[in-house]
């Protein structure tokens, strides 16, 4: 029998005990099921890369897109495939597969489900304490993005309750109190052009980000490859039309300060001073430089199948 690693995230918003008992009794009727616990992140990413070395089929991450982005920098470029067991807030990568949201049906639909490839964007860094590799798998950003999910991080109850409500409040109050007259302190590179920045947030696949269930569209067809927004300065007029443009279709095209990269090859972002940048939700430190570049197929999951 096919082997699977379900990595559990007691602390996602909508974990319960009897959910995870229906999980590994519905994905015990096609897999050896072995449950493990990981205690943070890199424990949930050594877990996935250590099941990869072993022969694992499947490991199927249970939790919010924070337990979903580390198993899948496990999985990255192996022969294991990621499944998707969504118990968070918002659970973008399950919206963005067509993934049921409720745990059994979306563990009922692993089991029938078939084996597909999906695209990462990966991220190299520079900082003061050390260089980072890391894949997105549906959005990342520096700036106001980042800035956002830090104040969020402070606010567990809140996120935890309220989710996009909280974001949407919380960039809010970024843009009116710290953004308005924020000069551009970070300068991009893409496609021979260079541009100066304040904010910069890209999306690997559209159209969903953490903020919620409403779409967020850059531009009005989804492509191939990752696509950029650059904002050179995040007034509340800039935020309240790129807003409004984004959810109608992505219109963001003819929106001034900003400027959208569609299918890039390579994005650079030089910040001085350092800025925080944020991968699917998740905060990941501060950096002077980061490039971006697609990583084509470069994750094998398990796309959902019928009941």
């Amino acid at each position: 029998m096919k082997r699977l690693l379900l990595v559990a995230n007691p602390s996602a918003s909508g974990f319960t005990g009897a959910s995870l008992r229906d999980v590994e009794a519905t994905l015990g009727e096609a897999y050896a099921v072995t449950t493990a616990w990981p205690n943070g992140p890199a424990e949930s990413r050594q877990a996935a890369a250590d099941a990869a070395a072993e022969g694992y089929s499947v490991v199927a991450a249970m939790g919010g897109d924070g337990v979903v982005h580390h198993v899948a920098n496990g999985l990255a470029f192996t022969g294991t495939s990621l499944g998707v067991i969504p118990t968070g807030t918002t659970n973008v990568v399950a919206r963005i597969l067509g993934i049921p949201l409720k745990a059994k049906t979306a563990a009922a639909r692993l089991v029938s489900g078939h084996r597909q490839l999906m695209s990462l964007a990966h991220i190299a860094t520079e900082s003061p304490l050390a260089a980072r590799s890391e894949y997105a798998v549906f959005s990342l950003g520096m700036g106001l993005d980042a800035d956002v999910v830090a104040m969020s991080d402070r606010r567990p109850t809140s996120k935890y309750y309220f989710a996009s409500v909280t974001f949407a409040g919380i960039a809010a109050n970024q843009v009116i109190r710290n953004y308005h007259s924020r000069p551009a302190t970070m300068l991009v590179e893409c496609a021979g052009e260079r541009v100066h920045a304040a904010s910069v947030l890209v999306q690997v696949h559209d159209p969903y980000t953490y903020w919620g269930r409403l779409p967020l569209r850059f531009t009005p067809d989804p492509g191939d490859g990752p696509t950029a927004l650059v904002v050179e300065r995040v007034s509340v007029p800039t935020a309240a039309g790129l807003a409004a443009r984004s959810l109608l279709r992505g219109r963001i095209r003819k929106q001034r300060r900003t400027r959208v990269f569609r299918e890039f090859e390579k994005l650079i972002v030089h910040a001085e001073p350092s800025s925080a940048f944020q991968a699917d939700g998740e905060l990941l430190g501060q950096a002077e430089s980061v490039e971006i570049t697609p990583a084509y197929d470069a994750l094998s999951i398990i796309a959902p199948g019928r009941d």
